[in-house]
């Protein structure tokens, strides 16, 4: 009898633990459907704020550029040949002479990162051993991290008189030394996604090039590179699109002089560096000095625009799928 009670017991007390966990569990599942339903409506959220915010920013551009052509005519702005905004009779404004100065230290940076960059994701993806890779990788990926207030300083008090000894003429402020530092600094860039990319060609096609008698060099360069392009070039864009926005390395060390000529020994003005210098407070609000910085903004946002847009279509057209 007394067995019995306690097996009744048993299976009441078992009952009731089966009931208390299935109820737990509906709740549960209550609690993970309320959250399941909260996130898509945040997400909705930051990405329509994300939206707004650059059509705001395109729009404010847009605006404040055509009070710009208002009151110079955008043939003058586009083909004159001279940017003396601040001229005491009627000034000049052509943006041949910044959108020079840009392309210059963004040439200059390109012929320093790209086979620096092209050199160590070379390295890390084909010869580097993984703990050789897990120490050098980050380190170099800490020179994206350093500030370009800090590059614009190492440019104009180590680089400048270090070539200064090389080159006499070189004048204190020119396109040579922040564009060999800009390279330096877009260097990471260049490496960290061109090695990703030749990492993701597959080791097949390794195995079958060294099985044919290729060297390991030969692998990389004839082989895995081809199969890698459209990230390479895509990365070399971005970083090439990532220098023509650079703007502090450039104000410290390139000067405020802005001329057409090609001339990397001499002082120049990019389009950052001007924007920095009115924004500074050299110009009235309303003025047109004010509103031109504008018009180089936008003028800027439709170079790097399309920079980004060719990276995406070169992507694109040259990607290989294993």
């Amino acid at each position: 009898m007394k067995g019995v009670f306690i097996l009744a017991l048993q299976k009441t007390t078992n009952s009731f633990s089966v009931q208390e966990l299935i109820q737990k569990k509906k709740e549960k599942k209550s609690s993970n459907l309320q959250v399941e339903r909260i996130i898509p409506f945040l997400l909705l959220v930051t990405a329509i704020v994300s939206v707004l915010t650059t059509l705001g920013i395109v729009l404010t551009l847009f605006a404040e550029t055509i009070t710009f052509f208002t009151k110079v005519p955008i043939q003058e702005f586009l083909t004159a040949q001279k940017w003396y905004p601040f001229s005491e009779t009627q000034g000049s404004f052509g943006i041949l002479p910044l959108v020079a100065g840009t392309l210059k230290v963004s040439i200059i940076a390109a012929f320093v990162a790209v086979p620096i960059g092209l050199a160590s994701a070379i390295f890390l993806s084909e010869y580097a051993s993984d703990r050789t890779r897990r120490i050098i990788k980050p380190i170099l990926e800490v020179l994206a991290g350093i500030p370009t207030i800090v590059y614009g300083f190492f440019a104009l008090t180590f680089v400048t008189p270090l070539l200064r000894e090389m080159i006499p003429s070189l004048e204190i402020f020119n396109a040579l030394s922040p564009g060999i530092v800009i390279g330096i600094m877009i260097t990471p860039m260049i490496a960290s996604l061109s090695e990703d990319a030749m990492s993701s060609v597959p080791n097949s096609m390794r195995e079958g090039a060294l099985a044919l008698g290729s060297t390991k060099f030969e692998v990389a360069i004839k082989v895995v590179l081809p199969a890698a392009i459209s990230g390479i070039i895509a990365s070399i864009v971005l970083a090439i699109s990532r220098a023509i926005g650079e703007t502090m390395i450039v104000a410290v060390a390139g000067g405020s002089t802005p001329n057409l000529s090609w001339d990397v020994t001499s002082s120049i003005q990019t389009m950052t560096a001007y924007i920095v210098q009115v924004s500074q407070g050299d110009a009235g609000y309303g003025t047109t000095i004010y509103y031109s910085i504008y018009a180089v903004g936008f003028t800027l946002f439709l170079f790097t625009l399309g920079m980004n847009l060719l990276a995406q279509f070169i992507s694109r057209r040259f990607r290989e799928e294993y």
